[in-house]
């Protein structure tokens, strides 16, 4: 199946370098580029795209700005934060506001693909730097200890870069009943993204340092 992919940054020569060696892998194909945030939003409602590479530092409309906009208005697309910065309150607010994935722009071609491919999976993806300073900001709370055994089995395979299918064949339960488990997870932890879950099943020792878990 083909992975429908919009880029967004607002530098031309950036958007054609990543169009050029993205186009070279078949299981991708571009469906659009913006120049900033209002645009991407514009376009994914039109694209329905299933992943979005976004940059942050953008005029008109910041990246951070637009993720949370995509979030509430096209929920089937996973947004990846690729951008050079690399700022507490720029990993922190990409998160939040819902991105699956945040990379930096000297992450290498084959494993920017491989990310984009993880992402349209619901699979996290975190470069390790960004991970490490996710990992400050994380504050374990009770409603941890709250978690069901089963679904803190499905929270650290999702943690571990897992999608909801490969859970499903790990517990050997249907896809249904771990979209409805991570569903839980989020409501008990108080996060929106299944990237901030994972977060917290790092903090707990569920799993090994994020970065690492998800190369």
């Amino acid at each position: 199946m083909t992975i429908r992919v919009l880029i967004v940054d607002d530098h031309a020569v950036v958007r054609q370098g990543l169009k050029m060696f993205l186009s070279l892998d078949s299981e991708l194909e571009i469906v659009g580029e913006a120049v900033d945030g209002k645009q991407a939003v514009a376009l994914a409602r039109e694209l329905q795209p299933d992943v979005v590479l976004m940059d942050l530092l953008m005029p008109v409309m910041d990246g951070v700005t637009a993720i949370s906009i995509l979030r509430r208005e096209v929920p089937e697309t996973e947004i990846v934060a690729l951008t050079s910065v690399l700022e507490d309150n720029a990993v922190i607010g990409a998160i939040r506001a819902g991105a699956i994935g945040y990379l930096l722009k000297d992450t290498e071609s084959d494993e920017l693909i491989r990310a984009i491919k993880a992402a349209a999976n619901g699979q996290v993806q975190l470069s390790p730097k960004a991970a490490a300073r996710l990992m400050r900001e994380v504050r374990t709370s009770e409603s941890f200890e709250a978690l069901t055994e089963r679904e803190t089995e499905v929270l650290r395979l999702l943690a571990r870069g897992l999608s909801n299918k490969q859970i499903a064949q790990a517990l050997v339960i249907g896809e249904k009943t771990v979209k409805t488990h991570v569903s839980n997870i989020l409501s008990k932890l108080n996060v929106s993204s299944r990237t901030q879950a994972a977060l917290y099943a790092a903090r707990m020792g569920l799993v090994s340092a994020l970065g690492e878990e998800m190369r």
